[in-house]
């Protein structure tokens, strides 16, 4: 057996569970071995695999000790994340004369000139994937935007336990801030009303990531218009996804067609599968978008933290980094991602926080300029930012190449 191999299991002694728990153990094979055999001498079972990797998940009592590097190249733990509780939101609702898509007036999107690009790009034959919870398909602002994607959640084995990474803020929502009267001054309030306590009961007790995805994609469809969305569902209800799901849905956006993968998501596990999926991505010229984190912090969180994806920080409307804003090393460009309004559930719309809403501005302006035959987008979103050095003294060097300007990454000349 060799020397990483043995480093790599006693990195998981640790765990321990009781005799009648299953745990969730990713293995990767080398082409001769089979995974049936690995299973059966691991008393287990195979709940899952990732197509064309010779990935696997399997359902076993404890991890085993015996295996050798002709049976497995690496295994790992399946890690687990959970979105912390938020506040509950207030809701806006609009008059059924106002157009669905009249949130892409707003002053977020005015700051980076987005819709001041849609002269030269809309984004047409573009497919963006959105690794992401549960998407409202009824929505109107979403209407003609998305294509057949896949629901990553209901295949998901049960009984099957996984490593909490309590640390980690799957769906970064978890800092959202909501509607509220001074920052939505642009709204006409004879088209746009609040609902009532009484007439948002049934919203009542929902987790932030019933609203994640829908939020998510509403951004994407806003600034690039006439992109196709594939929703890819890896997150459920509760906001509990899994590496090994994650890495299924990297893997199945670039089989499928996507151009764009959007990932508003991160976990502090640096994990082999996920790692690996998006290396698969990006061998197949694949553009990445992650959110950065909303633990003000330096440390990265994954995958915003391998090379090559295009990690988005979060700032407000004076290009200030908004308060709960990863920074440092991995960030290569920053967003607007302080009270951005976006489509919510049930026709509804919401004002919300978080570089989970920084990340698909960065991806719907990477498929404007694919649309544009542009194949490698870094330089010119680089290039067309705007320094926000000066007015972040604290974090010079560390919010990446600036505030995005859609409009000048689009056409830069």
């Amino acid at each position: 057996m060799g020397r990483r191999w043995i480093l790599l299991i006693a990195g998981l002694a640790f765990f321990s569970l009781n005799a009648f728990a299953q745990i969730g153990l990713v293995v990767q094979l080398p082409p001769t071995a089979s995974v049936d055999q690995v299973a059966a001498n691991s008393n287990g079972a195979v709940v899952g695999v990732i197509p064309g990797a010779n990935q696997f998940l399997l359902s076993v009592p404890a991890v085993p000790n015996h295996l050798s590097d002709n049976d497995i190249r690496w295994m790992e733990l399946n890690s687990a994340a959970k979105m912390p509780s938020a506040p509950r939101p207030e809701y806006l609702r609009i008059s059924n004369k106002t157009s669905a898509n009249w949130y892409t007036t707003q002053p977020a999107f005015t700051l980076i000139n987005a819709q001041k690009a849609l002269t030269y790009s809309t984004g047409s034959g573009v497919i963006i994937a959105d690794i992401n919870g549960w998407v409202d398909t009824t929505h109107p602002a979403l209407s003609g935007h998305l294509m057949s994607g896949y629901d990553f959640v209901r295949e998901r084995p049960n009984g099957v336990t996984v490593l909490d990474d309590s640390s980690a803020s799957y769906l970064d929502d978890s800092s959202a801030s909501y509607l509220d009267a001074v920052t939505s001054a642009f709204i006409n309030d004879s088209s746009a009303s609040y609902l009532d306590d009484s007439s948002a009961s049934y919203l009542d007790g929902q987790n932030p990531a019933y609203s994640h995805g829908t939020l998510t994609a509403g951004i994407l469809a806003g600034i690039a218009p006439n992109a196709i969305i594939m929703p890819l569902r890896a997150f459920d209800n509760n906001g509990s996804s899994d590496t090994f799901m994650i890495a299924r849905a990297i893997r199945y956006a670039v089989d499928n067609g996507a151009q764009i993968i959007n990932m508003s998501f991160g976990t502090t596990d640096d994990t082999s599968v996920l790692r690996s999926a998006v290396a698969y991505a990006l061998s197949r010229n694949v553009i990445l978008t992650a959110s950065a984190g909303n633990d003000n912090t330096y440390v990265p969180q994954y995958p915003a933290g391998y090379t090559g994806v295009l990690t988005t920080a979060a700032t407000n409307l004076q290009d200030v980094k908004a308060p709960f804003s990863n920074y440092g090393i991995p960030v290569y460009i920053d967003a607007p991602g302080v009270n951005i309004l976006a489509p919510f559930p049930n026709k509804l719309y919401a004002l919300v926080s978080g570089t989970s809403f920084s990340a698909p501005i960065t991806a719907a302006a990477a498929a404007l300029m694919r649309a544009r035959g542009v194949t490698d987008v870094a330089p010119p979103l680089a290039g067309g930012a705007v320094n926000i050095d000066p007015v972040n003294p604290a974090y010079t060097g560390q919010l990446g190449n600036g505030r995005i300007d859609v409009l000048n990454s689009v056409n830069p000349n």
